[in-house]
């Protein structure tokens, strides 16, 4: 992977990691449905709109409209499962599921488009990640009642994270800018979330405070973020740059512990440095790599 590509995926990370110590500022009439809908619906029509140029030319190419339409539905099923997993099972174990299982179902999911199966050492990788993240989910919130619906909507969102990453790239491979199939693919889920808006976005739009932690969120870690998460898809397999993105636990961690004051306990801190050795694992360059932008 480019060191241009990381830098992205890092500041990517570290916009996603605020959205829960933002989220948490919201009033208790405000819904998750709320804001995730808001998030995504409305960042994904401000994603489109500024790109619309190249959005058009996404569209206008006939293989890259089925990866399209394809991502658009894992756009919109991830904020919905996401927060609903984590109403039910928990924040911690939520998130632990749906992060954790994305770049697995991204891997299989690319494996299963390029008929390309990922090299050894990004197994590897995701062993020592997901390890980490598991032991940051314990020590977030280990002692949660677990409810079996509310981890399989997480995996669910696992898997429609999955899609809309491996869709992006696909469509990127076909011929479109990242700018185009950022804007292309958000755009396209982001339709039917502004139908859930408009039924649960009330509490949230019509309070000023709410309403700017709801802008921020869908400029911030939607908008700028996902576009520099399309722009590390034109340098890297969507398996890979989902496996880095793998840190975003790891700033949500730190920014809850420092800005909400909670507390992480030693096991704590040890899964956060499991995390960062996953990535370091799968982004680090191969011995004698000729291509600054290996994937493997």
């Amino acid at each position: 992977m480019s060191a241009s590509a990381l830098v992205a995926l890092v500041v990517s990370c570290l916009m996603w990691g605020t959205t829960g110590v933002v989220a948490a500022g919201m009033t208790p009439a405000v819904s998750t449905f709320a804001i995730g809908s808001f998030t995504m619906g409305v960042g994904g029509i401000l994603l489109a709109v500024m790109c619309w140029t190249a959005v058009r030319r996404a569209l206008a190419i006939p293989a890259a409209r089925r990866w399209i339409l394809l991502g658009g539905i894992g756009v919109f099923v991830y904020p919905l499962a996401f927060y609903a997993g984590m109403q039910d099972a928990g924040v911690a174990v939520g998130n632990t599921v749906a992060l954790g299982s994305g770049p697995l179902f991204a891997g299989v999911i690319e494996w299963i488009a390029t008929k390309r199966k990922p090299a050894k050492r990004w197994f590897v990788a995701l062993g020592i990640a997901v390890t980490g993240l598991l032991f940051v989910g314990f020590a977030r919130g280990g002692e949660t009642i677990v409810g079996l619906s509310g981890v399989l909507l997480a995996l669910l969102a696992g898997i429609a994270y999955a899609l809309y990453s491996v869709a992006g790239s696909r469509v990127i491979a076909a011929g479109a800018s990242f700018r185009g199939s950022m804007g292309a693919v958000f755009g396209a889920g982001a339709l039917p979330l502004l139908v859930v808006l408009a039924f649960t976005g009330g509490p949230l739009v019509t309070d000023p405070s709410n309403l700017g932690r709801g802008v921020y969120l869908a400029v911030g870690p939607l908008v700028l973020a996902y576009l520099l998460f399309g722009f590390a898809l034109t340098r890297a397999s969507a398996s890979l740059v989902t496996l880095v993105t793998l840190l975003e636990p790891v700033f949500a961690t730190i920014l809850a512990v420092v800005i909400l004051g909670e507390t992480l306990p030693a096991v704590g801190w040890m899964g956060v440095a499991l995390l960062v050795t996953g990535v370091v694992v799968a982004t680090m360059p191969r011995r004698g790599a000729k291509i600054p932008n290996s994937t493997e």
